[in-house]
């Protein structure tokens, strides 16, 4: 009787054993495959229909890619805030883990992205920046003080810093556009620019033929105009076809930031002295990797906090011009006449 009973427990100790080493198994198997499925992420462009923004989402699929994600890109085709909202609310609803933003409106979406971090999704602006209070950090493609500091730079210099000079912008609301303009009026107080006057800033709405309209306008009301500063590269693509189509290549100067495949021609016709802007792809490269990692636990938001993005190599969470958290690509890349044909994008 003792032996049965001995036996039974031995028997018992080894099911039980067997039940624990299954439900480890079925654990760590259950974890590796979350590893292996990834996480989604839903990269929203202010619109689909500008090619800067196609230049993102190929850095943003092969970083991805490396990291074992699935990421969706999709977007509006009108370029503004409330349009990106039921993107917002289908990523929210579909289960994404993240969202990606670039927005030209950042009150205008910052309640969406606030309910659907409200159900667990992280948010990570890019581009142009959300209100802080509704992402977790903002992927800046370059301190906004540079960008404003130097376009008023490329500019003077090409009008020898003197006389009346005009931007063109994109959206009266978008967030990335205002602050470089911003940080380019407060450049202008500057001794080296006080020949230098500010005369208009007009708004293009990131639309080829309004900003084309916007450009004729400039050149019919001021007709002094020595200069145009277009930060926008649906605008500064515009202004140099208008100026081409009015005779004005060289008479009124160029400058703004720009894809080198739009301008090429525009600046080998004369038409823009130089325009600036950064690597596009390395951008949604870093933005995703920046989410991964924020979905990960490797990245809260902290000043100070690095962290590897494939063969961009390390980067650092930090205050920027004021704003944090703010992970900053880098120094923007200017083009010209004998370098415009290195770049092909």
């Amino acid at each position: 009787m003792k032996h049965r009973k001995k036996l039974g427990l031995a028997a018992l100790a080894a099911g039980v054993t067997l039940i624990i080493a299954l439900a480890v198994a079925l654990s760590a198997g259950a974890g590796t495959t979350k590893r292996q499925a990834g996480y989604k992420i839903f990269f929203l462009p202010k619109t689909t229909t500008i090619p800067v923004f196609t230049q993102n989402s190929i850095g943003a699929k092969r970083a991805a890619k490396e990291l074992g994600d699935t990421l969706t890109y999709n977007g509006p085709t009108a370029v503004t805030g409330p349009a990106q909202v039921p993107f917002i609310n289908t990523a929210a609803r579909q289960g994404y883990n993240a969202i990606v933003i670039s927005t030209p409106d950042g009150n205008a979406v910052a309640p969406a992205l606030k309910r659907a971090a409200a159900k667990g999704v992280k948010v990570v602006s890019y581009d142009a920046d959300t209100r802080p209070d509704s992402r977790v950090i903002f992927v800046a493609p370059t301190a906004n003080s540079l960008i404003g500091a130097s376009q008023v730079e490329a500019i003077g210099k090409q009008i020898g810093y003197k006389g009346d000079i005009a931007i063109l912008s994109a959206n009266v609301t978008s967030p990335n556009q205002n602050t470089w303009i911003k940080f380019m009026k407060i450049a202008l107080k500057k001794p080296k620019y006080k020949n230098m006057k500010l005369v208009k800033i007009a708004y293009g709405n990131d639309e080829p033929t309004e900003s084309a309209k916007q450009t004729q306008g400039l050149i019919q009301a001021y007709p002094n105009l020595k200069g145009i500063i277009s930060p926008t590269t649906v605008g500064v693509q515009a202004a140099a076809q208008e100026l081409q189509q009015e005779g004005k290549c060289g008479k009124i100067k160029l400058t703004g930031l720009g894809l080198p495949n739009d301008m090429r021609k525009y600046v080998k016709a004369g038409c823009a002295g130089n325009f600036a802007l950064w690597n596009e792809q390395d951008l949604g490269y870093l933005a995703t990797y920046v989410a991964h990692y924020v979905l990960a636990g490797k990245l809260t938001g902290k000043i100070g906090e690095t962290f590897k993005a494939g063969h961009l190599g390390t980067y650092k969470v930090q205050v920027s011009d004021g704003n944090k958290p703010v992970v900053v690509l880098g120094p923007p890349l200017v083009f010209t006449p004998q370098n415009i044909d290195k770049y092909h994008y």
